[in-house]
């Protein structure tokens, strides 16, 4: 029954109605795809960041604690070697960081000294 409604409807048409369902038909499945691809695309990017988040620990560390590290030593070696009163005295000094950043560096150096002193013990 439904084949001859269509029959019917496309003689009547002359078959416009087959094309723009086609289209139709067509646009849907494309759209249906590009969502997929999407879903796949977005699916591996995650995959692929938990992967890297795994496995890029130590270089996450490194990349903090790096630049920290370096602060506090430089401040630390100035305090010792080339403040106002010490053995060899220089008109410079290194600014010291503002009010919040300065205790995040400390628990930075905390963790860095911490977690390196964790993987020397569990070995």
């Amino acid at each position: 029954m439904i084949g001859l409604v269509r029959t019917v409807v496309g003689w009547i048409t002359g078959g416009a109605l087959d094309r723009v369902l086609n289209t139709v038909d067509r646009k849907i499945a494309a759209e249906s795809d590009r969502e997929r691809i999407k879903a796949d695309v977005v699916m591996e990017y995650y995959r692929s960041r938990a992967g890297w988040m795994q496995a890029g620990g130590f270089w996450l560390l490194a990349a903090f604690g790096g630049v920290v590290l370096f602060h506090f030593g430089a401040v630390a070696i100035y305090s010792v070697f080339w403040c106002a009163d010490c053995a060899w005295p220089q008109p410079w000094t290194i600014a010291a960081l503002p009010a919040p950043m300065d205790e995040w560096e400390g628990w930075i150096v905390l963790a860095c000294i911490g977690g390196a002193g964790a993987f020397a013990w569990k070995r």
